[in-house]
């Protein structure tokens, strides 16, 4: 699956991954030049560093002569000085060899005409210490180093200044500097192919988009997400939830759960089984405390890689209403088309009798009839008082009596004519019974005919509904999962979606605190423990979805 959208002519700009290459090179050409100089700068002072303090170790030779601090001390200079210190020059290769005394007179230097001459500065080595630093000399910018010149008796005399001349220190420098160049051409080249390989991993990871049609794609998500009435989840491939709308927060109940594992915010159940793709097919039906859900998940996949999956919820909630009332309403035509049969038939006996002129036999079957007529509804009021439960409970033996099966109210079934659970007893009633008159319906007669007993008895703190049928019953090891939603052992039925009735029961019983449990064949047997509440309760949210409208109920 490839994101598509129109893509608008560039207009000549440079593709994404020219752009940041460019720019990286750029950056890196700049930076480098900037590192460059700056390494020049710093190994121009470390050269000015070395040559001071090699002057300064020319000049402590030169204080350290013999033949100087003689002259020097008692001999008030003298030619003997010039000779060694111009011979301590040439041999050292400095610019100058300057010999002071404390009156600041040069008693050697290379230009002979500044011998005798004062010096501008003052001697800095009185304090007996060597002095370094560059020197703006008569013969020309050097590095300087000055040291204190002590007499044969230990008497400071004056200082001996030697300068080495600039152009020794940019010949270095300049000889150095190739090879910071080449350093520098090699970690730029580096650097650029790092930046290309980053480029081209960044349009792998865009896939090919511009910057522009990335923030398109932003906001044309984010106006989808918000604005579909449906619920989409998406995960990541390590299963971390990146994408969840609010239509999606608001059917599950999630809060803060972007980066956050399905297990971290739903609890184990079919829900969480369906989103994280434990339940494969299309169209999962999941059932939540106050919703009907059809969960989709779809992999996502680009170029062979594993980006993760998408997932969809939406609301059938109105429509399985919607279902659940047209099955009633088929329930009910089924019945009513049942009786018609019925009565069309005894119509035609009635009419065979008048024709043959047995007016009496034809009044005697009339008055039967009527009384048989009544006969079915009679004795289940006899039991039930409420007249919504009488009425599904004639409607739906009526049906069953069409197909074939015979549905029995117990003698010991006893309901009034206001139960508190009425509307869930309908539901639950109903459903069961549909269940039951289907299974009984498809398997072959027993021994007395295809039966079914009714239960429905109202105590002082628990309400009971119990059917049992003695058809084929529950297969060995399906008692947990025939709850769950979904399950079913029969093909969809019109416009009736299978696996949801027992999953109502399940959850409305669960709901109020009742229990629900079913025993394996042969015959099928339900049994509903409410408990019956201290006051007339209201319908908690949510039931509108768990119960149905008299008088047939019907299967979900």
């Amino acid at each position: 699956m490839i994101p598509t959208r129109y893509r608008p002519d560039r207009g000549g700009k440079r593709r994404l991954s020219t752009r940041i290459l460019a720019n990286q090179l750029v950056i890196l050409a700049l930076t480098g030049l900037i590192g460059f100089v700056l390494f020049a700068f710093a190994q121009r002072a470390e050269l000015d560093r070395s040559y001071e303090q090699r002057a300064l170790a020319i000049a402590q030779t030169a204080a350290a002569d013999p033949q100087i601090q003689q002259a020097m001390e008692y001999e008030g200079g003298g030619d003997v000085v010039q000779r060694v210190a111009e011979r301590i020059r040439r041999t050292s290769e400095a610019s100058y060899v300057v010999v002071i005394d404390l009156h600041r007179i040069r008693h050697s230097h290379p230009i002979r005409a500044l011998i005798g001459e004062p010096v501008a500065e003052p001697v800095v080595a009185e304090d007996g210490r060597s002095h370094v630093g560059i020197d703006q000399g008569a013969t020309g910018r050097s590095a300087n180093g000055k040291a204190p010149l002590y007499g044969p008796s230990g008497t400071l005399v004056g200082e001996v200044s030697v300068g080495i001349p600039e152009h020794d220190v940019l010949g270095e420098l300049w000889r150095e500097l190739p090879t910071f160049g080449l350093y520098a051409a090699i970690a730029t080249a580096i650097g650029g192919s790092a930046a290309y390989l980053l480029a081209r991993r960044l349009k792998r990871t865009t896939f090919g988009l511009e910057l522009e049609e990335i923030a398109g794609l932003l906001q044309d998500r984010e106006a989808m997400l918000h604005g579909i009435r449906g619920g989409v989840i998406a995960f990541d491939p390590d299963g971390r939830i990146t994408v969840v709308n609010d239509e999606a927060r608001r059917l599950l109940g999630l809060g803060t759960a972007l980066g956050r594992r399905l297990e971290e915010v739903l609890s184990d159940g079919r829900l969480r089984r369906a989103l994280d793709g434990s339940l494969t097919g299309t169209d999962v039906s999941v059932l939540t405390d106050d919703h009907c859900l059809v969960v989709n998940r779809m992999p996502v996949t680009l170029h062979g890689r594993e980006l993760g999956a998408v997932v969809t919820v939406r609301d059938r909630t109105e429509l399985i209403g919607l279902l659940r009332e047209l099955d009633s309403v088929r329930g009910l035509t089924d019945a009513l088309r049942a009786q018609q049969h019925e009565f069309t038939n005894r119509m035609h006996t009635l009419a065979g009798l008048l024709d043959i002129g047995e007016h009496e036999s034809a009044y005697e079957y009339a008055i039967e009839t009527a009384r048989s007529g009544q006969a079915l509804t009679e004795a289940v009021r006899e039991h039930i008082g409420n007249p919504l439960m009488v009425g599904l409970i004639v409607a739906k033996t009526t049906v069953a009596a069409e197909r074939g099966v015979r549905i029995v109210l117990t003698d010991d079934s006893a309901l009034g004519d206001d139960p508190p659970h009425l509307r869930r007893l309908l539901t639950i009633v109903g459903n069961l019974l549909d269940n039951a008159i289907d299974a009984t319906a498809e398997a072959p007669p027993a021994d007395g005919g295809r039966l079914i007993r009714l239960t429905v008895a109202e105590g002082e703190d628990l309400m009971l509904v119990r059917v049992a049928d003695n058809g084929p019953g529950i297969a060995p090891g399906a008692t947990q999962s025939i709850f769950e939603d979904g399950w079913s052992s029969r093909p969809e039925r019109g416009t009736a979606r299978r696996g949801l009735g027992l999953a109502l029961v399940h959850r409305l019983v669960q709901r109020h605190g009742g229990t629900i449990t079913v025993g394996e064949g042969p015959g099928a047997v339900f049994t509903v423990v409410l408990p019956q509440p201290d006051a007339a309760a209201s319908p908690a949210p949510g039931d509108a979805l768990f119960t149905t409208a008299p008088p047939t109920g019907g299967d979900c």
